[in-house]
């Protein structure tokens, strides 16, 4: 691929030229993006071969059309430059969380313990691990892919060795199972049909409770036997009347949602957390305040929750309130703006949210986690800024699981952030945070 674009460029009229620099540039410039995962390591080796490809055509130029070539130049100057800054900004933030762990390992560990990190290489996320530099590790079709049951369970168990090893609590070794379209350890996990199944059971409560709970049970020892000890789920947005539009590429409630009426969806997800939890898997509702009435796709557009809150209270917000106050789930926070509390923030970073809603107003004293950190809502928004504000704002946990090397980056973020004092204090988060490693501690023995 490479080899193709240099031909093109040594080939092409000097109009195609520019515009093939243009276009380089502003590649390099969205570089670290989430979004340019999947090209990111080719575009970091493929970027500076163009842009030397190109300055060497700019130079053949330069006696005939020495101001044009110049221009030229400058563009491929500013595409490798830009490339070369990308690249040495995540050694820069790699080697500072490196050094700060050697160095202070006490409070790397201790604000490693808020953050939850996808992986793709596992050696090392082994040595973040054994270091105490994470608290938890996601584990999705990436890392499942091509393995049996029994090599994805060796792997797992060999992270909570090394945490044994090191003196150090288990990690919380979470996925997203929901079941349906959604079921990303299926395979080696048996795939189940989404959570809304179970409605289709009987017309009486008691006959979806007992359906539920039935699901529940399976999902539990599967993913307990597997090492799995926290689910993202159970998703408890309401279920929208219209279906997922042409933008909506990875949110699409409409076909994970439990039921549109919020007394069914609580009798469901509560049945089935309890399940979870009498097998030693921590459940999480999702996603807080609720995406059955929102249009965008917050993994890729901003987004805004209307109405009132008492209609809020009253609906969207009801089968969260059931199910926490009887079960001791966990509840991620999106990254969808609630318009009735005042905030134009999403809601992972907002203080009403997080304190003055779920803290105070709710009493909710469980553990918080945000949605993904990189998805565009938080990303565009500033990734270090928002992390510092949402932990600031009451969460206990940050999910960087996607682009998970971001994790560098909000690392050390948070480390520079504790040293100026514009980190709060954490200490009701970590007490928090214990009482979750007691938890995971009990079933892991």
């Amino acid at each position: 691929m490479p080899n193709k674009v240099a031909g093109a460029i040594t080939r092409s009229p000097i109009r195609w030229h520019i515009i093939i620099a243009a276009a380089c540039m502003l590649a390099a410039y969205y570089l670290p993006d989430p979004h340019l995962l999947p090209l990111r390591a080719w575009l970091t080796l493929g970027l500076p071969l163009m842009s030397t490809l190109g300055l060497a055509l700019a130079l053949r130029r330069w006696p005939q059309q020495p101001w044009l070539a110049a221009s030229i130049a400058v563009l491929w100057l500013t595409v490798f430059g830009l490339t070369l800054f990308a690249a040495s900004a995540d050694y820069r933030h790699r080697q500072a969380v490196l050094q700060a762990a050697d160095s202070d390992p006490a409070s790397m560990a201790r604000l490693g313990a808020h953050l939850v990190i996808g992986y793709d290489n596992p050696e090392e996320i082994r040595e973040l691990a054994q270091r105490g530099l994470i608290g938890g590790v996601f584990v999705t079709r990436r890392n499942a892919d091509g393995k049996s049951f029994r090599q994805l369970h060796d792997e797992l168990a060999l992270l909570q060795d090394l945490r044994r090893q090191a003196g150090l609590p288990p990690l919380m070794i979470a996925t997203d199972q929901e079941g349906g379209p959604v079921s990303r350890l299926s395979p080696p996990l048996p795939q189940q049909p989404a959570l809304a199944s179970v409605l289709a059971s009987g017309s009486s409560s008691q006959e979806i409770a007992e359906a539920a709970a039935h699901y529940g049970a399976a999902q539990g020892r599967a993913l307990a036997a597997l090492g799995i000890n926290t689910n993202f789920s159970p998703v408890v947005d309401l279920k929208p009347s219209r279906a997922s539009g042409m933008l909506d590429l990875h949110t699409r409630i409409a076909e994970r949602a439990i039921s549109s009426d919020p007394e069914q969806v609580a009798l469901v997800a509560r049945a089935y957390s309890q399940e979870l939890l009498a097998h030693g898997v921590m459940p999480t509702l999702k996603h807080f305040p609720g995406l059955g009435s929102v249009a965008a796709d917050t993994h890729h557009f901003s987004a805004h929750l209307g109405g009132s809150v008492q209609d809020l209270s009253a609906r969207d917000w009801r089968p969260f309130q059931l199910v926490l106050g009887q079960t001791p789930a966990m509840l991620m926070v999106g990254h969808v703006a609630v318009d009735a509390l005042g905030s134009a923030n999403p809601a992972s970073v907002s203080p009403k949210v997080l304190t003055g809603l779920l803290r105070q107003k709710w009493r909710f004293n469980g553990i918080l986690i945000s949605d993904d950190m990189t998805m565009a809502p938080i990303y565009n928004r500033g990734l270090c800024r928002s992390a510092i504000e949402s932990l600031n704002g009451g969460m206990d946990l940050l999910l960087i699981s996607y682009d998970w090397e971001k994790y560098y980056l909000v690392m050390d973020c948070l480390r520079r952030a504790e040293q100026s004092g514009d980190l709060r204090s954490l200490e009701h988060s970590q007490r928090r945070l214990q009482a979750l490693t007691m938890y995971l501690t009990r079933w892991a023995d």
